[in-house]
C-alpha cells in the first residue's frame, strides 16, 4: 500500500506565530512540513531562508522539512539549509547550470534530492538524471504565489512522471504542489501521485484536522482499487 504524504506548505501559515502553526497542523495530522523558498530573481516573490528551517528546529520540530528552492543559482544555498535541518532539498533544474552536480551537492550534505518542474517545463532531464533523484516534484501552478488554481494539463504530467518512476524501479516520490485541495487531492492520488503540498487549503481553514482528514478520505476512497 502507498504511503501517501501531506505536506502543508508554511507560505500560507501565520508567520508572527510560526512555530505555533507548525505544531498546530503536525498535531493535526499532517506529514511533512513543505518550506518554500524564493528569491525575487528566479521567481518574483521573496520569502525564507536558512534561519527559518533552523529556527523550526531549534523550536523543536522533528518532522521531515521539505525544502523546496525557487532560487538560482542553488548550489550555493544548498549547504546552509543542509545545516539548518532539511530532510530533503529539491531545486528547478533550470535553475542550476549543472544538475547532476547540484543533486550530488545535496546528497553529499545528507539530504535527500529532487528536481522540480514548472508546469510548462519537460520532464526529458529525468532520462539522465532519475539514478540521483529521490522525489520528482510537479508544480502545479507557476511558482512566486500560493492561492493559485491548478492547471489541469498537469494532470497528464502526473501520470508521465509515474511512469518514469514505475520504469526506474527506483523508489522516488511524487509530489504535487499547487492548487491541491481536498476536492482534487483523490484524483491526483488515483493519477499516480503520492505526495502533496497544500498551503491555503489547510492554513486558511478554521479546523486543519478535518481538512487533512478529508483530504486522506479522498485519497482512500480514489485510490481504493
Amino acid at each position: 500500500m502507498t504511503d501517501y504524504v501531506i505536506a502543508p506548505s508554511i507560505l500560507s501559515a501565520n508567520f508572527a506565530k510560526l512555530g505555533e502553526e507548525v505544531d498546530n497542523v503536525l498535531e493535526a495530522g499532517a506529514d511533512w512540513v513543505h518550506f518554500d523558498v524564493m528569491d525575487n530573481h528566479y521567481v518574483p516573490n521573496l520569502t525564507i531562508g536558512p534561519m527559518i528551517c533552523q529556527a523550526l528546529r531549534d523550536h523543536g520540530i522533528t518532522a521531515p522539512i521539505d525544502v523546496h528552492l525557487m532560487v538560482e543559482p542553488v548550489d550555493r544555498i544548498i549547504p546552509d539549509f543542509a545545516k539548518a535541518g532539511a530532510s530533503m532539498i529539491t531545486f528547478h533544474p533550470e535553475a542550476s547550470r549543472h544538475v547532476d552536480r547540484s543533486l550530488q551537492l545535496i546528497k553529499d550534505e545528507g539530504c535527500q534530492a529532487g528536481l522540480v518542474f514548472n508546469p510548462a517545463t519537460p520532464l526529458s532531464v529525468l532520462e539522465w538524471a532519475i539514478e540521483k533523484v529521490d522525489m520528482i516534484l510537479l508544480m502545479s501552478v507557476n511558482p512566486g504565489f500560493g492561492g493559485q488554481s491548478f492547471i489541469e494539463h498537469v494532470k497528464q504530467k502526473i501520470v508521465a512522471a509515474r511512469k518514469i518512476i514505475d520504469a526506474s524501479g527506483r523508489d522516488i516520490r511524487l509530489e504535487v504542489d499547487g492548487g491541491v485541495k481536498a476536492n482534487n487531492i483523490g484524483e491526483l492520488a488515483a493519477l499516480g501521485a503520492d505526495t502533496f503540498v497544500a498551503g491555503s487549503a489547510i492554513f486558511n481553514a478554521p479546523n486543519y484536522a478535518e481538512v487533512i482528514k478529508n483530504m486522506r478520505t479522498n485519497i482512500a476512497d480514489a485510490t481504493a482499487n
